[in-house]
């Protein structure tokens, strides 16, 4: 029989970016209607990716201490 995985779910609330997984989804508050995905390091500019989940062409580059909201359901 094979092991289940184990899924990596995190509670509703503030978490800094630098502690989340590739892809996760985010908020800049609890009642922000712009919904983003966290993407990869760059370290040229020394910050994290979000991208918008509705609009490819934008995305956002934030220091590694910006706190977000993740943790909700989408």
């Amino acid at each position: 029989m094979a092991k289940k995985k184990k899924l990596f779910e995190l509670e509703e609330g503030w978490y800094s970016i630098k502690d989340l997984r590739k892809g996760e989804f985010v908020t800049r508050g609890p009642g922000a209607r712009k919904v983003y995905r966290v993407g990869n390091y760059d370290r040229r500019a020394k910050a994290y990716e979000m991208d918008h989940v509705d609009d490819i062409s934008m995305q956002s580059l934030v220091r590694g201490s910006t706190k977000v909201w993740a943790g909700f359901t989408y």
